[in-house]
């Protein structure tokens, strides 16, 4: 199988900082994670991937080599096996692929789990790392990194509004854990300009991440890569206390071309299979989408949390 190609990011902090080649667009309980480090700027790694494993692609194995090679937890951005998420799909499709790696996955459900009733399946496979059957939302720590995953599936789960169950479990847990970085990842993207846009049924849910201060949120569902600028409650920029959205729908399963821009878009392609690589530092935060080899197209950056 052959490797992605990933190169080192120089980390350039005191403010946001990007360098970019775009290829489409230009521009209940919190688990604890136990990290050991030799200094205290020695940051944690996340890897970001969705939309992933599936029988009728090779870029899902070359993917799945590649992060089985690199230490860190894994956050699968939901969509995670396809068609329908059934047992038999999980099996032959999800397993030989990321198995091996289960204890360093955190998933994220997308909607092709629920095509199995309940995502039945999905939550059977993953256990307490889902969150509750019929739920899916949950947090954990790493590093010094509060990280919270929601379900963007919003009807099976009695909606994502100020009065929904997930709602209120997500003010509570920000309330509790008042971290100084935040990060929050779902399927739905709220802001998007692939072949599914953006996602309204989300605005709650982004509005009280925006004003408690989250600094960094990761979607899938449309097949290609995306970010975009700092942006407030109201999905407009703001540099200098907005959120940062990142589309990663990469990760094996297929491509789609890439709408018009949304004119809060940084750069995005539509054009490579690949995963985002996050460096997670106590007080600031560095990424980079690494692509399948031979791919021209690169993103990476770093800013500070709020």
């Amino acid at each position: 199988m052959s490797r992605l190609r990933c190169s080192i990011i120089a980390l350039v902090f005191l403010a946001a900082c990007t360098t970019s080649h775009a290829a489409t667009i230009t521009p209940h309980a919190t688990e604890a994670i136990t990290t050991t480090s030799a200094t205290p700027a020695r940051p944690v790694i996340l890897w970001a991937v969705g939309d992933a494993a599936t029988c009728r692609s090779k870029q899902d194995d070359e993917i799945a080599a590649f992060l089985a090679q690199q230490p860190g937890i894994i956050a699968l951005l939901g969509d995670v096996v396809y068609e329908r998420g059934t047992p038999e799909e999980f099996a032959r499709c999800f397993d030989p692929l990321y198995g091996p790696l289960k204890d360093r996955l955190r998933p994220a459900v997308g909607n092709h789990e629920y095509g199995s009733r309940d995502a039945g399946p999905y939550f059977e496979y993953f256990g307490a790392r889902a969150g509750l059957p019929g739920q899916g939302w949950y947090s954990y720590d790493l590093g010094e990194w509060h990280i919270i995953v929601l379900n963007s599936n919003c009807k099976p789960v009695g909606g994502c509004d100020e009065k929904s169950p997930q709602y209120q479990w997500l003010k509570a847990d920000l309330t509790t854990h008042p971290a100084r970085c935040t990060l929050a990842y779902w399927h739905h993207p709220r802001w998007s300009s692939g072949e599914h846009g953006s996602f309204e049924s989300m605005q709650p849910i982004w509005s009280l991440l925006v004003r408690s201060g989250v600094d960094i949120v990761l979607s899938g569902h449309d097949h290609d890569y995306e970010r975009f600028q700092p942006l407030d409650a109201d999905g407009h920029p703001d540099p200098r206390h907005g959120t940062m959205q990142f589309v990663v729908g990469t990760g094996g399963r297929s491509l789609r071309p890439l709408g018009n821009p949304l004119p809060t878009s940084a750069i995005g392609t539509d054009t490579t299979f690949g995963v985002l690589r996050l460096e997670l530092y106590p007080d600031h935060y560095s990424w980079e989408f690494v692509t399948i080899p031979g791919a021209n197209f690169t993103d990476s950056g770093s800013a500070a949390c709020h």
